[in-house]
């Protein structure tokens, strides 16, 4: 017979109080501090900031530290959070070849203006445990990180784009002076504007958003990328201030932007040409960007006026309402909560079946 188990307050009291223990864990070690998972779990803290769409370091250290690293949850808390925070207005859109650069990279060119710089990144590195790192204190710099040259790169890098677009060889981005719709104050209409589906792209699961990706690679959608520019540095946020009569700095972000270049056959009306695809996400995640771009550019096949040959990564009713994890563990988690008057509905519709079912064989035989 199934019953069910009641509970309270008391049991939530003791239930979080168990949390709180497990999260501080062995307290014969030194507890982590929020400023230790700022300046050491930095790639985690992007991409709380990223998928939360909150750009503050502090916070999203925070939230990794109170949901015990697990990224979803702080993610859900750093949204959480953003709900209570008040609007001043909006800023201008950020200028990325004004960016400070710290890593821009392209598969495209391999000698062009500013230059390659490599920056920090695992691309070159052979993915063999460093036993170092279990030692206590900080091990001693390697010659490569004592030799570091400094980088001073110039103010303003152009995209790489540019050089393609001088020769009409690439499509020209539409400007538009229309504000996009917010997607964490109304809810998402499909058919989404591309601008919404960027939104929607640059805070979705990292893991879902890479899949998708992956899948348009391996044919499942039309598209053959090369990375024409990938780029991170920090970036200055500006907004106009009505009182002054022009625009102020009031702070600056890290971001990572990846245009990749996708070939097109044309159309009646457009020539063969290169296409876009784009990615702008919050501090160092040149993977979400890049897996963004390659989203963004399956997901443009109508305006393209390309056919869809039915590939998941061209669905956009399949990605943009399966992309963000806070929704979909929401939704997912939900059915470990009560459900006892479901489930024995269910379980006496079983039991009626399966007596029928006896009694109509036992009637044959």
């Amino acid at each position: 017979m199934y019953v069910a188990v009641k509970g309270g307050e008391r049991a939530i009291d003791a239930a979080h109080a168990w949390l709180a223990e497990e999260r501080r864990g062995d307290r014969g070690l030194a507890a982590l501090s929020v400023a230790q998972i700022r300046a050491q779990l930095t790639l985690a803290v992007n991409r709380v900031m990223a998928e939360g769409s909150l750009y503050d370091p502090d916070l999203a250290a925070l939230a990794i530290k109170q949901a015990r690293g697990d990224l979803i949850e702080a993610v859900f808390l750093i949204r959480a959070y953003r709900t209570t925070l008040p609007r001043f207005g909006a800023s201008i859109p950020v200028d990325t070849a004004r960016m400070a650069v710290i890593r821009r990279v392209s598969a495209t060119f391999k000698d062009l203006p500013g230059g390659q710089i490599l920056g920090p990144t695992f691309d070159y590195t052979h993915r063999l445990l460093n036993f170092a790192l279990m030692a206590e204190g900080d091990s001693p710099l390697g010659q490569a990180e004592q030799e570091r040259p400094s980088q001073t790169p110039p103010a303003h890098i152009p995209h790489v784009m540019e050089f393609l677009n001088r020769d009409d060889l690439i499509e020209t981005e539409a400007s538009s002076d229309a504000s996009p719709p917010d997607l964490t104050r109304a809810p998402m209409e499909l058919p989404a504007t591309r601008a919404l589906r960027l939104q929607a792209l640059a805070r979705a699961d990292e893991g879902f958003v890479l899949s998708i990706a992956y899948s348009t690679q391996r044919g499942y959608g039309r598209t053959h990328a090369f990375v024409g520019e990938l780029r991170i540095g920090m970036v200055a946020v500006q907004m106009h201030i009505p009182e002054l009569g022009f625009a102020i700095d009031i702070g600056e972000v890290e971001l990572t932007e990846c245009e990749t270049v996708n070939q097109f056959q044309g159309s009646k009306t457009i020539p063969p040409q290169f296409t876009r695809g784009y990615g702008l996400v919050f501090g160092q995640s040149e993977r979400k960007a890049i897996s963004m771009s390659l989203c963004d550019r399956a997901l443009r096949w109508r305006e393209l006026g390309e056919d869809n040959i039915g590939a998941p990564a061209q669905d956009e009713e399949f990605v943009l309402m399966h992309a963000d994890n806070v929704q979909a563990t929401g939704f997912l988690e939900h059915i470990k909560l009560p459900h006892y008057v479901d489930f024995q509905s269910e379980l006496e519709l079983i039991r009626r079946l399966r007596s029928e079912a006896i009694a109509a064989r036992e009637a044959a035989e």
